[in-house]
C-alpha cells in the first residue's frame, strides 16, 4: 500500500501588483512542498480568500491601496492569526514599516528586488521563509507564554559586571533566526555596560538590519549599531551585522576588528551564524562566549562546535522558549552546548560565563595572538 502524499503547504498571495503577484506565484510554485492556493490585489479580497481558501501562510505587501498592509496586519493577528511573511520595497521609510510589521506579528520581512532584478530572484529564498513562518506557529505551543521584556523573575535582578571581572580577550558572540528580533531585545535589553564587545547575525534582510539596530539600541544600555567594515570593537559595543554581508570578526592590535564578507550564503543564509562563530573561535579561542537562540534549520551548530572545541562556552536557548525550535536543537543534538538556558535566564548566563572565564584566565600578556 502507498504511503498518503504528505499536505503541502498553502499560501496565498497579497499584493497590488498582478505582475508581482504572479512573479511570486511561479517562484513558489516550483517548491514541490508549496502550493499557492490563490492571491489577491488588496486586504479586502485578502480577507475573504483567507475565509474561503484557508491558507496556511500569507505573503503580504506593505503598500496596497485602499487599506494599508500594515493595518491590515493589525486587523488580521487580533482576529484571525495566521503565519505572515511580508515581501515589500524596504527604503529606509520602508524598513521603519517593516519592523512595525514585526512587532504587530510578522514572521519574517523580504525585500523586493530593486529595478535592477526580478521577484524571481528570490526563488528558493522566499520558499525558504515561507516554510520557516509556518513551522514557527507549529512549534510555538498554544499554552506558552510570551516572554516579557523584562524577561520575568529571573531577569528583575539587574545585571552586573564586577570591577576587573573582564578580560580584554573576551568576545561574546549571539546567532539566531525566526523569532530572534524578540530574543534579541530581551537579552541585549538584559545586558549591563562593561561586558566584552558583542557581535550578532541575525538572519535578516539588506535594508532591513540598520533599522533593527537602532531598535535594539533603544532598548538597551549597551551601544548597538550595525556592523562596519574594518571596525575596532569596544567594551559595551553590540554590533548587529547587515543583510547581505556575513560578518566575521579578526584579531586586532589590542582587541578584536569586524571583516564583511559578501562570499556565497551559508545554509541559504547571508549573513550566516556559522561564519560569525567560527571566526570568532579563531579570534578569540578559549575567551569566546557564543550563544545559538531561536531559529529554523541548522545555522550555527557546527560554529557553536568549533567554539567549543577551541575552548569557548556555548549556550543554547532552551527549547520552552524558542519560536522556533531548529537552530538551538541541532547544536544539542551535535552534543557541543555546555548550558541549555530559557530566554528570560540567558542574559544572565553570559554574564556568568564572562565573569567566570576572567577569573580562570591568567593576566593577558601583550602579544597579537591569544
Amino acid at each position: 500500500m502507498n504511503a498518503p502524499t504528505p499536505r503541502r503547504l498553502r499560501v496565498l498571495i497579497v499584493d497590488d501588483s498582478a505582475l508581482v503577484r504572479k512573479a511570486i506565484t511561479d517562484s513558489l510554485s516550483r517548491d514541490p512542498e508549496i502550493e499557492v492556493v490563490g492571491s489577491a490585489c488588496d486586504p479586502y479580497v485578502a480577507r475573504e480568500k483567507i475565509v474561503r481558501l484557508n491558507p496556511d501562510v500569507l505573503t503580504l505587501d506593505l503598500e496596497m491601496p485602499r487599506m494599508d498592509g500594515l493595518t491590515f496586519l493589525r486587523i488580521l493577528m487580533q482576529h484571525h492569526p495566521m503565519p505572515v511573511v511580508v515581501v515589500s520595497s524596504l527604503t529606509q521609510a520602508g524598513s521603519q514599516a517593516a519592523m512595525e510589521a514585526m512587532e504587530a506579528g510578522a514572521m519574517d520581512v523580504l525585500a523586493k528586488p530593486d529595478g535592477t532584478m526580478s521577484i524571481g530572484a528570490l526563488g528558493e529564498r522566499l520558499a525558504y521563509h515561507v516554510k520557516a513562518a509556518w513551522a514557527a506557529s507549529r512549534f510555538r505551543r498554544p499554552d506558552d507564554k510570551e516572554p516579557s521584556a523584562a524577561g520575568g523573575a529571573a531577569a528583575s535582578v539587574p545585571l552586573s559586571v564586577q570591577p576587573g571581572g573582564v578580560d580584554s580577550r573576551q568576545l561574546i558572540v549571539l546567532g539566531c533566526s525566526t523569532g530572534g528580533l524578540e530574543a534579541l531585545r530581551i537579552v541585549l535589553g538584559s545586558l549591563p555596560v562593561g561586558l566584552p564587545p558583542i557581535a550578532v547575525v541575525q538572519h535578516i534582510s539588506g535594508h532591513f538590519s540598520k533599522v533593527v539596530a537602532e531598535r535594539l539600541d533603544a532598548v538597551s544600555a549597551l551601544d548597538v549599531r550595525e556592523a562596519e567594515e574594518g571596525a575596532e570593537l569596544r567594551s559595551g559595543m553590540c554590533v548587529i551585522a547587515p543583510g547581505e554581508h556575513h560578518l566575521a570578526i579578526e584579531r586586532a592590535e589590542g582587541g578584536y576588528r569586524t571583516r564583511l564578507l559578501r562570499s556565497p550564503p551559508v545554509h541559504h543564509c547571508r549573513p550566516a551564524v556559522d561564519v560569525l562563530f567560527r571566526s570568532a573561535a579563531e579570534a578569540a579561542g578559549p575567551h569566546v562566549v557564543a550563544t545559538l537562540m531561536t531559529g529554523m534549520g541548522s545555522d550555527g551548530a557546527m560554529g557553536l562546535g568549533i567554539v567549543r572545541k577551541a575552548g569557548g562556552t556555548t549556550i543554547a536557548e532552551h527549547e520552552s522558549t524558542c519560536v522556533v525550535y531548529g537552530m538551538p536543537r541541532a547544536a544539542i543534538e551535535l552534543g557541543v552546548v555546555d548550558q541549555v538556558v530559557p530566554l528570560p535566564r540567558i542574559a544572565a548566563a553570559i554574564v556568568a560565563a564572562v565573569s567566570a572565564k576572567a577569573l580562570a584566565q591568567p593576566p593577558s600578556r601583550p602579544s597579537a595572538r591569544n
